[in-house]
Parts: structure tokens; sequence; C-alpha cells
């Protein structure tokens, strides 16, 4: 068995965490609102129609900003279909994802959801086939105080005071062929950098999120965010990034070494950014939204997807429902640590989704919500993530990648607060377990006194393919890792291969 070491220094910091790293994404878009959040007829729903039982588990996951209404479905949509009284709110053709938008949750009832989770908005103008009118009508409706004809209308449909979304997406995936109304990128850049200024004028507190790529695979990867932050730089405060991983031909290991993709797409948005921002001469910074992140069998969805007719257009229909396993939970936990590595640059991020839909929540109609097995890291990691980011560089045993080379078989991030300290680490490895030994030295020296265990988390088991299902809705979930002990001012805690480990220290 390998041994890493390492030393947690609270003066090595990364970064204050801004705690919108960890949020969440909520699409029109399969069961994730009808049949998923909003079930009128559930023997859990509330007054409003929402399962209270799918309520408390994304109370639990500690989701903070849920970005919403899309994702694709954005682009073709109006907002104002969602507003009024809901039986005089018109049925369209969502073309996004072939489907029929009944309209029933909109931006009203969206909030009052948000209300019991305790999220808060992050909200997408449709820059697709819509633009800069529409944005600003909607910023209006949502965030304007003063007596005008459209917070008379907001005041009409039972909200009388602003909405006030602090966040704000321009558009979505406009480098994408599937996405109505794409553009190239300067085509794209002026249209977000005239839509920007004109909602800075009506709300100058509002920070505005530019689309970057859809993902580092895209051949204009990296010469788009180029050429829209050379249109927009002045004009915003974040751009996007949206990555998503899954396990290919077969290959695990392959699979484990997904938070290195990560890694390397995050450094290249940042040399991008800072590179316009050097042409420019300027001093600001442009932080990373990464509002899509998550596991997604995406190939097997292109595969399996039903192809419906031109006149089949289905109601909430069972898409990309997939089921995760803990090789696809360790990964993940992998893909947090690697967020919060980068924290002093990403700013803000939204797994994407939360129910149903390549979602850590699962429901049935009718019937129960479950965990899928990637509750467990972020629940945990949102809930024990302290105030500040810490670097906790490892040197241990390595595997070979076929992408990337040689990569470490352990990853890991520590967190660090006036109480404590949190450390979240990875073994990436197929075969081999690994021992961790951390000094604490500097960290006891820091707090003023010696710290203990107060909690541990194992995510880890012999079949890497277990999974929670409807008929087993808790096959797998996570132990105490029993192998941590403090000895002589050191943590020392044993990984077994493919596994994820959270361990919590107070004073």
């Amino acid at each position: 068995m390998n041994t890493a070491r390492t030393r947690l220094d609270p003066r090595d910091e990364i970064a204050v965490i801004d705690r919108r790293i960890f949020g969440g994404f909520v699409e029109h878009l399969g069961r994730h609102i009808y049949d998923g959040i909003f079930e009128p007829g559930h023997p859990s729903a509330d007054a409003e129609g929402f399962r209270t039982d799918v309520i408390e588990l994304v109370k639990e996951l500690g989701v903070s900003t849920i970005r919403y209404p899309g994702g694709n479905f954005v682009s073709g949509y109006r907002w104002e279909d969602g507003i009024g009284p809901v039986d005089r709110r018109p049925r369209r053709l969502d073309l996004a994802w072939h489907a029929t938008e009944t309209n029933e949750v909109g931006l009203h009832e969206f909030q009052s959801w948000l209300d019991k989770v305790g999220s808060e908005l992050m909200l997408a103008v449709n820059l697709g086939t819509r633009g800069t009118q529409e944005a600003l009508d909607l910023l209006e409706y949502a965030n304007t105080s003063v007596k005008t004809a459209r917070t008379d209308e907001r005041a009409a449909n039972g909200h009388p005071e602003p909405f006030g979304v602090k966040v704000w997406c321009l558009g979505n995936e406009m480098d994408g062929w599937w996405q109505l109304g794409h553009r190239n990128a300067a085509d794209y850049g002026k249209l977000a950098s005239r839509t920007a200024k004109g909602m800075r004028q009506l709300d100058p507190s509002i920070e505005l999120v530019v689309c970057g790529s859809s993902g580092r695979s895209m051949p204009t990867f990296g010469a788009w965010e180029r050429e829209v932050l050379e249109h927009t730089f002045d004009d915003v405060d974040f751009i996007s990034c949206h990555a998503y991983y899954q396990e290919r031909d077969g290959d695990a290991q392959e699979f484990l070494a997904s938070a290195v993709d990560m890694q390397k797409f995050i450094e290249s948005v940042v040399a991008t950014v800072d590179h316009v921002a050097a042409v420019k001469k300027g001093d600001k910074r442009v932080q990373l939204s990464f509002d899509e992140w998550n596991i997604w069998y995406l190939t097997d969805w292109e595969e399996q997807a039903v192809r419906y007719g031109p006149d089949e257009w289905p109601i909430a229909p069972r898409q990309l429902e997939d089921q995760y396993h803990v090789l696809d939970a360790v990964v993940f936990g992998d893909l947090l640590i690697t967020l919060l590595q980068h924290s002093d640059r990403v700013r803000s991020a939204s797994l994407a989704q939360l129910v149903n839909v390549i979602a850590p929540i699962m429901t049935e109609p009718g019937g129960p919500t479950w965990r899928q097995t990637t509750f467990f890291p972020f629940s945990i990691t949102s809930r024990l993530a302290g105030e500040r980011a810490v670097r906790l560089p490892i040197e241990s045993g390595t595997f070979h990648s076929a992408r990337f080379g040689e990569v470490a078989s352990v990853n890991a991030v520590a967190t660090v607060g006036s109480e404590g300290a949190s450390v979240f680490v990875v073994n990436r490895s197929l075969k081999d377990a690994e021992t961790v030994e951390i000094d604490l030295a500097r960290l006891t020296e820091a707090l003023g006194h010696d710290v203990r265990i107060v909690e541990s988390h194992l995510l880890h088991d012999d079949d890497l393919y277990a999974a929670n299902t409807l008929a087993d809705q808790t096959r797998v979930g996570t132990v105490a890792n029993d192998s941590a002990v403090i000895e002589l001012g050191r943590l020392r805690v044993t990984l077994p291969p493919v596994s994820w480990t959270a361990i919590s220290l107070r004073a």
C-alpha cells in the first residue's frame, strides 16, 4: 500500500469560497418540473402542488443558487407564457426537447419553490429567438420597484415586491448548432454586449454571465471565449463553462481521470480571460461560472432516445434519466474537489440537473423519491465546506491515462474555518489502496487547540456499478471511514481503490 503525505496549512489559501459554487440547475426538460418537483396529485404535494418529499431532499442536498429555466429550453422560451392565471397560460411546443410545455410552472411558482428549499434564483434570458428588449422586459418585471405597467402586472400576479434576482445568464450555449438561434462569436458577442449594457442601465446591481463554449471539445473552444470577451469584457462579471463526463468503452480507469480534464478546461479559460484583460490593459477579473457540470451518459442517450414523429409532442416524457453507480459518484466527488481547488476563479457553479434529469434525486409519479449515488458527495461537501479553500498537495502513486499521461492516484482539497477544517480526498486508482498522512501542526497552531475527528464519510463499494434504484433505493450510501485516526499531530486515513472520503475536524 502506498502512503501519500501532505501538510494542511491554513495559510496556503486558495480563496474565500463563494457559496454559489454549490449551485444547481433546473430546466423545463423531461420529468424535472412536471412529475418531479411539481406533482399536484402526489400524496406529499403541498397546496401549490410541489412535492414536499422532494423539497426535503433538495434542502438536504444544500444547493445555494439554482439556474433556471434552461438550458436549451430557454432559447425558445417566452417568459410571459409563465405568468398570470394558470388556466389562461398557453401551451407551447418546446423545440429544444421535442415536448409540449404547459407553462403551469413559471417565474412566480418557481420562486415560491425556491423559497421553500432555501435557494436563490439565477435567471437566464432568451438570446436565441429573442433579444435585448425581451430581456429588459423580464428584468423590469422581476427586479424593479418603481410603479410601471410591468410592476403593476407583477403585483396583480401576486408578487408586489421585486424578486431581486442577482445573477443573470445572457443566453445559453450560443456556440452550439443544436441551440435555437445559435450564432458565431462575433454576432453573439455584439448582442450580449448590447443586452448587458441595457440591463445595467435598468439595474446596475446585477451580475451578468456571458456564454462561454458549450464544452472543451468544441472546435471553436478558446477562440470563442476570446472573441466573445473582446465584445463583452467591460459588460459582464462571469463567463460560463459547461462540461459533462462519462465512462467510455468500459475504460473505468480513464473515466477516473475526468477531473484532470476539468482542471485543464478551467486553466485554459482563465488564461484566455486574462489574455483579453491584458490586451485591454485593465485590472478587471472576469470570473468563471461553471453553470453546467455533471456525469451524463450522453452517447447512450443519443443512441436510445425516442424519435418522436411530427405530431408527437408529449408532456414531461422520461428523458435523460441516467442511473448513477458508485464509479460515477467517485468521479463526481473528484469534480467537486477540482471546483474547490479553483475557487479563486470559479465563483459560481451549477450541478446540472437536480431531479430526474441526469440528477442526484429521482422520483416516481405517485410514489417515492430517493437519492442517487451522486447525491452523497454533493450534500456532504456542501454541508462540511468551511469558509476558505486551502491547497492540499499530495505526492501519491500514479496511473497511466491515454489522454493525460501519468495521473496522480490521490486528489484532495481542504477547507478551513474558525472552528476547524474539512478534508475531501479521492482515490482514483482502480486497484491500489492509498494511505494518506496529513500533518496538522499548522492547523492546530492557527486554531490554538488540537483537533479531533467529528465526522468521516466513505463512499466505496466492491461493486463499482452498484446503484440506488426504485427497487432498491438504499443499496449505496456512505459509511464512516473508521481508518481515520489522529496520532502525534497527524491525520492518517486509508482510501480503498475507487473511493471518496470526507473528514471533518474540529478544535
